[in-house]
């Protein structure tokens, strides 16, 4: 099967910045986005986890999928986040993402009610049967509470417009089955900037990554397997870590800020930076020359 490759090298899952009246900055996300586009970034998904997509409204959301169509699909494929722990409302999120110009879409597993492996096959059946534009599914166990296992991913790799995946279940040896089992019919990108050199050696293609939010270009060059792609995932491991220091995206938040570009404040339930951890994440953005 010959399916349609959506990028390689590293695509930014980029915040949704807000203003001081928690609406979203659509102005500070135009910059946020060219900057990833000077920086060498070849794919921006919008409306996934680091984009706050579990607390913007139906509408919020139409109108940022939108804007980074007309503004950048020239540019970069636009993936847009439409998982759901409802099926319905994934292919609802999917087809109307697909109706406004989106060029792929990336699917997280159901969560909370979660299902079986049986229901994983006939959940993303259901939805890949009624878009017509590329999934790449994602796997997060860490988030959802479940796991596509590899035998999963080989009979959701026959479906045609399932082309991908975005594999952060920590588990080297697991995909390593996965990619063995499905060859060509399915992409693997890594989901953890820390773990994108490892997938790459075993056959990934790329990253989704929270990292490239601030260093896009160092990101690109990791997720491309430069010839200095190890020596610089050594050298930033620190800060890809203490990204994660809090929940997703309140570090990054935090980490751009520090840059001048003010995203706003996470929305609730999200709270902001422990003062102390911030301290500490200025010090490693200062070590690395980045502030």
């Amino acid at each position: 099967m010959n399916k349609k490759i959506i990028f390689k090298g590293s695509a930014v899952a980029v915040v949704t910045p807000f203003d001081g009246a928690g609406n979203i900055n659509f102005k500070m996300f135009e910059k946020l986005v060219d900057f990833q586009i000077s920086g060498g970034v070849q794919a921006v998904v919008v409306c996934g986890t680091t984009g706050e997509s579990a607390v913007i409204s139906s509408e919020e959301r139409d109108s940022l999928i939108k804007f980074s169509v007309n503004k950048f699909k020239n540019k970069v494929p636009i993936i847009v986040g439409t998982g759901s722990n409802c099926t319905e409302h994934a292919v609802s999120l999917s087809t109307k993402a697909q109706e406004l110009g989106a060029d792929a879409l990336l699917i997280v597993t159901p969560y909370y009610n979660k299902t079986s492996q049986l229901g994983l096959i006939k959940h993303y059946e259901f939805i890949a049967s009624k878009v017509e534009i590329p999934m790449i599914l994602y796997n997060v166990p860490s988030r959802t509470g479940m796991n596509i296992a590899p035998q999963t991913y080989l009979e959701l790799s026959k479906i045609e417009n399932i082309v991908a995946t975005k594999e952060a279940n920590g588990d080297i040896s697991s995909v390593i089955k996965t990619i063995s089992l499905c060859g060509d019919d399915l992409v693997v990108y890594s989901g953890n900037d820390d773990q994108t050199l490892p997938i790459l050696s075993v056959g990934g293609i790329g990253v989704i990554s929270v990292f490239s939010n601030i260093l896009p270009d160092i990101s690109q060059k990791i997720a491309s397997n430069s010839k200095d792609a190890a020596e610089l995932l050594m050298k930033y491991q620190d800060l890809m870590e203490a990204l994660f220091w809090d929940v997703n995206p309140v570090p990054i938040k935090a980490a751009l800020k520090l840059m001048g570009f003010d995203c706003g404040k996470c929305r609730m339930p999200l709270a902001e930076m422990e003062n102390e951890k911030e301290k500490k994440l200025k010090k490693i953005m200062e070590k690395h020359g980045i502030l």
